[in-house]
């Protein structure tokens, strides 16, 4: 699991590349499943191992897209005790632009899967050589002088091992419900690259900032993140170091500063895009609105969320700069 949070980490630093990563790995990873596991009955159940070959792993594939996407559990974690605030009309519309985002990147997985599974073409065939449609099998064998005949041996077709005229039958059969699974495939294929076409234009299109500054902006979210996880464990380990001195020796613990509940609530909020001020993250917003005091970090009251607006679709990986970061 360290090892495949690692490279998806690797591919997320360029969202083109992350998509094409992650559908390279799927489809290699189908081809293996598919040629150990991959075994149809050919009896009642084809159908049923047929569906569950092809749909169950990209659910799974799915789910895990939802689990590794940081940005999930960034809009999940407290959400139950901001139900006042979910209730407002912004704030919907803003988690529904973020679920947007958030499933239109674990799709990719998932969506891999069934296309390279219906150009290959076994699971498909399987499937479909266990229905109980009459008409469909009918449509199938083809002519009327040996369908019965056809439509009795069907389900063996994947299988092989039937001989005379349902030999010769099951093998049209067959070239058939590949030819079906392949079309099916590619258009698949083509409906993701043209989606993904699509809302990159439309995500470019609506950008309130240049090509050159979108750059350095992700260049700079990649580093922060990076950096955050090195400053959390450095002085999460300072603490307990605190900690376990003061318990094992009996001394008073030592000043360490850190920060309050609402700011942690503060940098750990979905960014919001505001065209009225210069930030990067939540994290640049939080520091460029404070001032020192008395030796203590005040926030200022300008700090408010009334003056950002609906995060664009082109900012997406302000928030999703590390995948494995969870």
């Amino acid at each position: 699991m360290d090892k495949f949070k690692t490279v998806l980490n690797i591919a997320n630093k360029q969202t083109n590349l992350g998509f094409g990563l992650v559908a390279l790995l799927t489809a290699g990873g189908e081809q293996i499943f598919s040629s150990v596991m991959f075994k149809c009955p050919c009896n009642k159940l084809n159908f049923l191992y047929g569906l569950v070959f092809l749909l169950v792993p990209a659910l799974a594939l799915l789910l895990l897209g939802y689990i590794l996407n940081k940005k999930t559990w960034k809009l999940l974690t407290g959400l139950c005790r901001r139900r006042e605030k979910l209730c407002r009309w912004k704030t919907l519309a803003t988690t529904g632009v973020v679920l947007f985002q958030i499933s239109t990147t674990a799709l990719v997985a998932p969506a891999s899967w069934i296309a390279v599974a219906l150009l290959n073409g076994n699971y498909y065939e399987c499937l479909m050589t266990g229905t109980n449609a009459s008409f469909f099998n009918r449509h199938l064998c083809g002519d009327k002088s040996f369908w019965a005949e056809c439509e009795n041996h069907l389900r063996k077709f994947p299988c092989g091992g039937v001989s005379g005229v349902a030999s010769a039958v099951g093998d049209d059969v067959l070239l058939t419900l590949r030819a079906q699974s392949q079309i099916l495939g590619w258009l698949i294929i083509a409906s993701i690259m043209l989606s993904n076409l699509m809302l990159t234009c439309l995500a470019r299109c609506t950008s309130p900032i240049s090509y050159l500054q979108l750059k350095f902006w992700r260049m700079y979210a990649q580093e922060e993140n990076d950096l955050i996880n090195s400053y959390v464990a450095k002085h999460a380990k300072l603490l307990a170091e605190r900690n376990l001195k003061s318990f094992f020796n009996q001394t008073p613990p030592e000043s360490i500063v850190t920060p309050s509940n609402k700011d942690w609530e503060e940098i750990s909020s979905l960014y919001k895009f505001s065209t009225k001020h210069q930030y990067y993250s939540t994290l640049h917003r939080y520091v460029e609105n404070c001032q020192e005091s008395d030796g203590r970090m005040i926030r200022m009251s300008s700090v408010t969320s009334a003056t950002a607006t609906d995060n664009p679709a082109v900012l997406n990986f302000v928030d999703n700069a590390n995948i494995a970061a969870i």
